[in-house]
Parts: structure tokens; C-alpha cells; sequence
């Protein structure tokens, strides 16, 4: 069984410093893109970042450009999100997701196709 599993979600003030991490377990997602999404209350899942399957290429959303780092270690079959300088309206439910290999940092969440369960983020103001 394939499972996404995030972790590292939680409340922080804001301009402070969240680690999430996502562990793939089932099977290996070394040849795949993984990327993040996020969805807050009555929002729809929006993008936040992809990395390419072997790292070398990142893309993210405008809004967490230069503060949110995606990283991914194969070796592990982990995918990371460092988010710094985090804003109120960073405050979301924030998955993970793995997408075919095909794509190379895929934005669209219907291009992936596992996800995992969440982990909320809550920044206070």
C-alpha cells in the first residue's frame, strides 16, 4: 500500500520557521516529482512547490517564493518544506504529493497521483 505521510505541521507566530516532512512508504518515488500543496477553509488546494525527481529543478508559488525551500532526499524517499518568515495567510493544511514521472515539477494538482493525509499549519498573528 502507497502512503504519503506529512508531519512537522503546528503553530508558530508570525515570522517563524516551520520544517515539514513527508515520508513515501509502498514504494520508492526516486524517478517521480514530489510537490506540495496547500488548502485553507473554504479555499480551493493551491500549489506551494515542486522539485524535480532528482532535485535539480524547484518551482514554486509567487506568494512563498523566498521564504519556502522544497528539498527532497531519494535516498530516504523524503521530500521537505522548509517555510520561513511565515505569514497568517501561510495558515492551511498543507499535503504532499507524488506525480507521474513523466512531468518534470509539475504545478497542477491533477498531475499527481498520490497524496497523503495533511498536516495543518497555523500561523498567528
Amino acid at each position: 500500500q502507497v502512503q504519503l505521510v506529512e508531519s512537522g505541521g503546528g503553530l508558530v507566530q508570525a515570522g517563524g520557521s516551520l520544517k515539514l516532512s513527508c515520508a513515501a512508504s509502498g514504494r520508492t518515488f526516486g524517478s517521480n516529482p514530489m510537490g506540495w500543496f496547500r488548502q485553507a477553509p473554504g479555499k480551493e488546494r493551491e500549489f506551494v512547490a515542486s522539485i524535480s525527481w532528482n532535485g535539480g529543478s524547484t518551482n514554486y508559488a509567487g506568494s512563498v517564493k523566498g521564504r519556502f525551500t522544497i528539498s527532497r532526499d531519494n535516498a530516504k524517499n523524503t521530500v521537505g518544506l522548509q517555510m520561513n518568515s511565515l505569514k497568517p495567510e501561510d495558515t492551511a493544511v498543507y499535503y504532499c504529493a507524488a506525480a507521474s514521472g513523466r512531468y518534470h515539477t509539475p504545478i497542477a494538482p491533477s498531475l499527481y497521483d498520490y497524496w497523503g493525509q495533511g498536516t495543518q499549519v497555523t500561523v498567528s498573528s
